[in-house]
């Protein structure tokens, strides 16, 4: 995976047809999404339970793209591994999940994986200052964790502060939660070139109807770009 700073959509299978997950991957990679974001979830960390690394492992075979897996877990080091096992390029884990982020984000690119750090909406950005060498991307929460479809929380300031401390480190800065084509050019704007979408891309197709999934995906990258 080379390093490059243009806009990527990075559909949140969370939102798609639990009972078709392999097809449901398939028609919004041919319908030009980037990376495919699976969000995992415990129960524990985030008030939802969604996904382990049996799971992910059966998403990998259908993932030609990037595999952009979010742990929304704690604690997070115990389960390094069995991700990495499963085939996730990039990792991420949340600085609040755990006392050392440091060693997590290590252990993260020890067992071959891109390493992510994400930042709840009351974390401030100066809380990864100290990592940003060992990160591979940064993921802005513009929700509270936990449920797919909730309200968008600005996180503009937040944003720029991020961009303003990576400079030309090659870190990707991602948003993820209630991204839709009036909220993304806020954020594109403000540095984040990596955008979650999970409704605003699967609403209103399906796997018979994937031309959907490309035209909300279009319209994303639209309102970005214009």
């Amino acid at each position: 995976m080379s390093f490059d700073r243009s806009l990527k959509i990075a559909p949140s299978i969370l939102s798609a047809d639990f009972a078709d997950f392999g097809r449901e991957i398939q028609a919004i990679e041919a319908q030009g999404a980037d990376w495919v974001h699976v969000d995992v979830m415990d129960n524990h960390f985030v008030p939802n339970l969604t996904f382990g690394p049996p799971a992910v492992k059966a998403f990998r075979k259908h993932v030609k793209t990037v595999m952009d897996v979010h742990l929304m877990i704690a604690p997070v080091d115990a389960s390094i591994d069995a991700y990495a096992d499963a085939g996730a390029d990039i990792l991420t884990a949340h600085v609040e999940a755990g006392p050392h982020i440091h060693r997590t984000l290590q252990a993260i690119r020890a067992a071959g994986m891109k390493a992510g750090v994400a930042l709840n909406p009351g974390t401030p950005a100066e809380a990864v200052a100290h990592v940003l060498d060992l990160a591979d991307l940064v993921c802005v929460m513009t929700v509270n964790p936990g449920f797919g479809g909730q309200k968008f929380i600005d996180m503009t300031d937040k944003i720029r502060t991020l961009r303003a401390m990576i400079g030309d480190r090659p870190v990707h800065i991602e948003i993820d939660g209630g991204v839709d084509p009036k909220t993304a050019p806020l954020v594109s704007q403000a540095g984040a070139d990596v955008l979650v979408a999970g409704s605003a891309v699967f609403r209103g197709g399906s796997v018979e109807n994937s031309e959907v999934y490309g035209q909300n995906i279009k319209a994303i990258r639209d309102s970005v770009s214009g």
